[in-house]
């Protein structure tokens, strides 16, 4: 059986609905390179920073204000003009990585103020990236912020991006909204091509001998699965903005869950943290495997085959299932 994997992700052809996620493994081309060669359909490199650049910026002005100074100790650093800033380098990775892959480069961006958001996006649009990846991280945690008001927050930076350039963008949100479905479908009226489900916030531990905010960084682990996999299934077919999965993907399993619930694509970072970016190979084949057994001859075959565009009374069958995991923990504690 020939088996097509080609799946289509605002509105980009790609050839494998596995999708690397933004991370730092894509911070070098030869990576982004080996990515493609072991079955990636895209790559979204790592988030640039709008503070990162903003703190880099401040150090070159220090030194050249030193500079003036201590004219000998200047020469112990770069020239400003030698002297690239994080913005560059990121630029010039997307610029490489279009000379040597043919698979799709999506930059993402993670701003702080209007300007940075419209500037940057346009800068990585110069740059060639066929698309962008919004990452907004914020955390309300101010009680005098209505839940309306962060909703603004996110449709500001939706309007401002995608009336900026002309490449499609995608939004990773977190699943924080008092109405997900609402915020999703708002988003997708301001034309947003993509969302990205869901945006993993990297909680806060305590070091209680040190008395110390811990923040190690915990790699997503597969039951992590069940949310975005519930809310693809809900948002499938009720949107034009395409869908893409991300969190709780060990392998090929993973995969074959979300598309099955209607993502688009799937994206997956911390299995090749945790196994090598030759594990794409192995993603792959699982799910051409299983395609072959089923007898799926394309993902459009199956995909959205378990969303709720398929199910009758969807409220009423979401309740079912809570009692009846109820009545099963029940009869496990007896």
């Amino acid at each position: 059986m020939n088996i097509d994997l080609n799946t289509r992700y605002l509105g980009l052809s790609l050839p494998s609905p596995i999708v690397v996620s933004a991370c730092t493994l894509s911070s070098e081309p030869e990576n982004i390179v080996q990515m493609e060669d072991c079955g990636a359909g895209a790559v979204v490199l790592f988030s640039l920073f709008e503070e990162r650049i903003a703190r880099e910026t401040e150090v070159l002005n220090r030194l050249e204000e030193s500079g003036h100074a201590f004219a000998e100790a200047m020469e112990f650093f770069p020239q400003a003009d030698a002297y690239q800033l994080g913005s560059d380098r990121y630029l010039e990775l997307i610029h490489a990585a279009k000379q040597r892959v043919d698979i799709p480069v999506i930059a993402s961006l993670n701003g702080v103020s209007a300007e940075g958001w419209i500037d940057y996006a346009k800068q990585m649009q110069q740059a060639g990236a066929d698309g962008i990846e919004l990452n907004i991280f914020y955390l309300p945690t101010d009680i005098g912020i209505s839940g309306v008001e962060v909703e603004q927050r996110y449709m500001r930076i939706v309007r401002r991006v995608t009336t900026a350039v002309d490449i499609p963008v995608a939004i990773k949100i977190n699943p924080y909204f008092s109405a997900t479905g609402w915020m999703a479908k708002h988003l997708d009226d301001l034309g947003i091509d993509g969302l990205v489900l869901f945006n993993r916030l990297y909680q806060p531990g305590i070091d209680i001998e040190r008395l110390q905010i811990t923040s190690d960084l915990e790699l997503s682990e597969p039951h992590e699965i069940r949310l975005p996999l519930l809310w693809i299934a809900a948002l499938h077919g009720r949107l034009n903005s395409s869908l893409a999965a991300t969190s709780g993907v060990r392998d090929g399993h993973e995969v074959i869950q979300y598309l099955l619930a209607g993502a688009d694509v799937v994206m997956s970072a911390s299995a090749l943290y945790k196994h090598g970016i030759e594990h794409l190979r192995t993603m792959r084949h699982q799910l051409t495997d299983w395609m072959e057994r089923k007898q799926f001859d394309s993902i459009e075959a199956f995909r959205g085959v378990m969303s709720q565009q398929f199910m009758h009374d969807t409220t009423g069958q979401a309740r079912a299932n809570y009692i009846r995991i109820l009545e099963q923990s029940k009869h496990q504690a007896d």
